[in-house]
């Protein structure tokens, strides 16, 4: 049937199981039709109403029947007719054409998406319903007097059931999927399983019954149409040859039949790898050129063999599995790029092999895909020996040389020999190593390699020599070989033994005879073989020492002991005991050892007090009380010594002053001119207080004095004041002839003109070798207080110079 036939009669088909549903809801609901409504019956009431014309009101007791006939009602989702659709009727048996009565709907909805009419109890839906969103509702319905709204009946609730229909297409909510498969799998093995859902009824019809198909995928993936499994669908699916697939599946409602909705999603199916395919060797002959002189552990080549397998099924190992260079070559895989890594185990030699010829093969990590043994593939490796220029080779790596140490000069120590490798057979020189034989103690010939002594050596000093000899190609001066030369000096018996350390024993006067005075070891610089044995004597002169004796401890020691208990300090403090030491070489070595004994106050315990040490620090007799007070007046004049300088440096130095000198004259320094009767900037004002505080003396300032100076006696003014005429000539004749006067102005001020003068200070006057022609005669007009000032400036020429 076409796509558009078949449009047309789903359709007609819904169209008529809505004017079906519509003309049921329609038919009268009355007490004379029971169960014409779904679920219909007669409900008995439970409240006694007794309610009609005549009865004025009156309650009765007795029980009423409620005539109500409904169950539950149904409505057509998603319906969008020009008018309200009806849902039903509510009838009740009051309604008998009384129109004193009227219906009440209240509940879920009421008012806004159901509406009752008040008189005929029709119930109309107002709004367009979805199942989905809310798929019954419940709500109660009352007869009450038109009136007055009193209730006639109690009131009874009822549902309304929204009825679905096919509005809601199934839908992949987990989709897209992936998923994966091992590769080579069996057909029908599982892969993975999809899950689409509707949201219709599941339990009205076939609007949420859905059946699973395959769009795209085929021929390799099936899928199952009610458990929406996808399944293998070809055999021996290989990855090698595809890796990864796109499957399209599609859910359909309504059974799949004609007229139902459907949806889709996507499974990305991707085929996992396994160990189905061996390695290869990209070629099965590998050839590689070595020189000879290749380093140990050195690359040497590489050889690989691919696998169109991933991961670990890709990995292979590689060994060596026969050839003729088993021994001397090794190869290892590496783990980053798979490689088999041919490396060198033992030294090459061009004069001795030229070439080498291995097998190697490479054999998976895993097994094969039925756990049978793995796969392997094998190829050839010819290995070329490179001839190189090779360093000479000494005969030995060490070598250990022996030397007594008394052997003389150009004694021959022994020799080192090396050879050239190479087939030119070069000549080989001998040189030493300065750096390592720094005193130059060792020659060495430099064709034969015999190494010669060029200084004496000492064992005692250096016991060991290591030196290294290098020797070098004649034609090739950059091949060189090292090799160490450990020369070892022999011990010969030279030093002659000594006591072990400088004894010095102490002596109690009150010890007894035979007491150990001393232990007494010897040590030897030589190494002999057999060891150390050392014989001790006393000199000969000592053989009969009336004192001291020496006893052998049988330990390379021996103790001195004392012949008898009379020794005294104040007889003899201090005694010396020769002894000869002999060691057991060959020759013999001896040497004479002298031991110091102190004789010592002791207590009875025989623990030593006090030495008698004065005659080695006072050796000119003074006793150590007449050191202590020498010593105590000595330190005596020094303080006195420096409290008489610092004495002197703190007194006080007179100043030198001049006979001629005023006591009350005071000089002012300044570097510019006078600035006539207000100028006091450049001079002290104070200075011109009256002097009687100070006995009229005033000190120079002009000059800084280098000694305290004190006012002359004779000097004082009189209590009538001083001549200050002859007072100012003489200062002036005194600054015109002095030859230290300073090179600058000078402002003499002077702060006493005589008693009862109340003139001021005076400035700016003129000197006698001032070359100004100035007259002062109207100093004569100012009054009889000037005139003695007139008097002065007034004065002849002859006057000036005198």
């Amino acid at each position: 049937m076409p796509n558009r036939s078949k449009k047309t009669f789903t359709d007609l088909c819904s169209l008529l199981l809505l004017l079906w549903i519509t003309c049921t809801a329609s038919s009268p609901i009355s007490s004379r039709s029971r169960g014409t409504q779904a679920g219909g019956g007669r409900a008995s009431g439970a409240t006694v109403v007794a309610s009609g014309p005549g009865s004025e009101g009156q309650r009765l007791l007795s029980r009423a029947k409620r005539g109500w006939v409904w169950n539950q009602m149904f409505v057509l989702e998603e319906f969008s007719g020009p008018d309200p659709i009806l849902v039903g009727r509510l009838h009740t048996d009051l309604d008998v054409g009384n129109k004193n009565i009227k219906y009440v709907l209240a509940g879920e909805g009421a008012g806004t998406i159901f509406a009752i009419n008040e008189l005929t109890g029709d119930i109309h839906a107002m709004k367009r319903l979805d199942r989905e969103e809310k798929a019954e509702y419940t709500l109660t319905a009352q007869v009450v007097n038109a009136d007055t709204d009193e209730p006639l009946e109690p009131p009874s609730g009822f549902i309304i059931k929204v009825q679905d229909i096919n509005d809601n297409p199934p839908q992949f909510i987990e989709g897209p999927y992936r998923a994966s498969v091992p590769e080579m799998s069996a057909v029908g093995t599982p892969v993975t399983q999809v899950t689409a859902t509707d949201a219709d009824d599941a339990g009205y019809g076939n609007s949420a019954k859905l059946v699973y198909s395959i769009l795209e995928g085929q021929p390799y993936f099936s899928v199952d149409p009610n458990s929406a499994t996808i399944k293998i669908a070809l055999h021996e699916m290989d990855r090698e040859m595809r890796e990864e697939y796109l499957v399209v599946i599609q859910a359909k409602d309504m059974g799949g039949h004609m007229g139902g909705l459907s949806g889709t999603t996507t499974v990305t199916v991707t085929l996992t790898d396994i160990n189905d395919n061996p390695p290869k060797f990209s070629k099965s002959l590998y050839e590689f050129v070595i020189p000879e002189d290749i380093p140990l552990g050195k690359t040497g080549g590489k050889v690989w063999a691919s696998d169109r397998d991933i991961g670990e099924n890709a990995k292979s190992t590689y060994n060596i599995i026969d050839g003729d260079g088993l021994g001397i070559f090794e190869i290892v895989t590496d783990a980053q790029t798979q490689e088999g890594i041919l490396r060198l185990r033992k030294p090459l030699d061009y004069e001795t092999r030229h070439a080498y010829t291995l097998k190697v093969e490479a054999t998976n990590v895993r097994p094969g895909p039925n756990g049978d043994m793995p796969y392997k593939d094998t190829a050839t490796v010819k290995i070329v020996v490179l001839d190189s220029d090779e360093p000479p080779v000494f005969s030995k790596p060490m070598y250990l040389l022996e030397v007594k140490e008394n052997a003389p000069i150009n004694t021959v120590i022994g020799s080192v020999t090396a050879r050239d490798p190479d087939s030119s057979g070069s000549a080989v020189r001998y040189v030493i190593d300065r750096h390592t034989d720094l005193e130059r103690q060792f020659n060495i010939n430099v064709d034969d390699g015999k190494i010669t002594l060029a200084k004496p050596l000492d064992r005692e000093t250096d016991m060991w020599h290591n030196i290294t000899v290098t020797a070098t190609e004649i034609n090739n001066h950059s091949q060189i070989s090292r090799a160490i030369v450990a020369i070892r000096v022999m011990d010969i018996n030279d030093n002659a033994p000594e006591f072990a350390t400088e004894y010095e024993a102490f002596l109690c006067e009150n010890g007894k005879p035979g007491q150990v005075i001393q232990t007494l070891s010897a040590v030897d610089k030589d190494d002999p073989i057999q060891g150390h044995y050392f014989d001790y004597r006393l000199v000969p002169e000592m053989l009969n020492n009336p004192n001291f004796t020496i006893k052998n401890n049988q330990d390379n020691s021996i103790s001195v002991l004392a012949k008898h208990d009379t020794f005294r300090r104040q007889k003899q403090e201090m005694y010396f005991l020769p002894i000869i030491v002999t060691d057991n070489g060959h020759p013999p070595m001896s040497s004479t050892n002298t031991l110091t004994i102190r004789v010592c106050g002791c207590s009875k315990e025989g623990e030593v007090q006090s030495c008698n040490v004065e005659a080695y620090v006072l050796p000119i007799g003074l006793s150590m009380g007449a050191l202590i007070a020498i010593l105590a007046c000595i330190t005596l004049l020094l303080v006195i010594v420096v409290l008489f300088v610092t004495l002197r440096r703190h007194k006080n130095e007179p100043l030198i002053i001049k006979d001629d000198e005023d006591v009350r004259e005071n000089i002012i320094r300044y570097d510019d001119e006078g600035g006539g009767e207000e100028d006091t900037e450049a001079f002290d004002i104070a200075t011109l207080q009256n002097p009687d505080g100070i006995n009229g003396y005033l000190p120079r300032k002009d000059i800084k004095p280098d000694l305290q100076f004190m006012p002359r006696a004779g000097q004082h003014s009189g209590p009538n004041g001083v001549d200050v005429d002859e007072f100012i000539n003489v200062r002036l004749h005194e600054a015109d002839n002095d030859p230290t006067a300073p090179p600058y102005d000078s402002i003499q001020i002077y702060g006493y003109e005589g008693r009862g003068s109340i003139a001021g200070s005076l400035s700016s006057l003129e000197t006698a070798s001032s070359d100004s022609d100035q007259n002062y005669d109207y100093l004569r007009e100012w009054g009889p207080r000037f005139r003695r000032l007139g008097e002065l400036y007034s004065v002849g020429e002859s006057d000036r110079e005198t």
